[in-house]
């Protein structure tokens, strides 16, 4: 019997936003942010769920190419999109699009099951596209306070990365007393 082929389609804006935000309902503080290690997800999504290639869409900044060249060192294949400026002067590069060509259309023959990481309900027909070809393996949610509510229809498909945070949860290394900090 051949092993099923799996790969991950990363949002990394929803990944890293609904891991890291503090989150108030009323003024009240409802969910602590943490750091997410990318290193150590990109591990987990391995050792989790068998996930041979990761796709990760970002936004593109110039100024990020360190960064990027250290994802691409744990094992991430980076999808970027162009960027442009909001309101208020921050770049905004949303992957939704590109997430969903890719998952569905540029690397659809190339996997057996898939991993969406995201909790954005704007994914609610792929999900449905890849729950209707038996593709859909799993829905990984950043956080439970944030989660659209469209992901509903998918319950059995979902688990957050809340649930796993002690394994997750960037630790900067201690080198001589002093803690440092790597990039990402």
């Amino acid at each position: 019997m051949k092993k099923e082929v799996v790969y991950a389609f990363v949002d990394s804006q929803n990944l890293n936003l609904g891991t890291s935000k503090n989150l108030y309902r009323n003024k009240k503080l409802i969910y602590r942010g943490w750091r997410l290690d990318f290193k150590k997800f990109r591990k987990y999504l391995s050792d989790k769920f068998r996930v041979k290639k990761a796709f990760l869409f970002i936004g593109y900044i110039k100024q990020n190419e360190r960064m990027y060249k250290k994802l691409r060192s744990y094992g991430y294949d980076l999808v970027f999109k162009p960027t442009v400026k909001d309101n208020q002067g921050k770049p905004k590069g949303n992957v939704d699009a590109e997430l969903v060509l890719y998952s569905a259309a540029v690397e659809y023959k190339n996997y057996d099951k898939a991993v969406i990481v995201s909790g954005d309900g704007d994914f609610y027909c792929l999900h449905e596209f890849l729950v209707g070809k038996g593709k859909l393996l799993i829905i990984v949610i950043p956080n439970v306070k944030s989660e659209s509510s469209l992901l509903k229809p998918f319950q059995k498909y979902k688990t957050f990365i809340i649930y796993d945070k002690n394994k997750l949860e960037f630790k900067p290394k201690k080198m001589g007393g002093v803690a440092h900090r790597h990039v990402v």
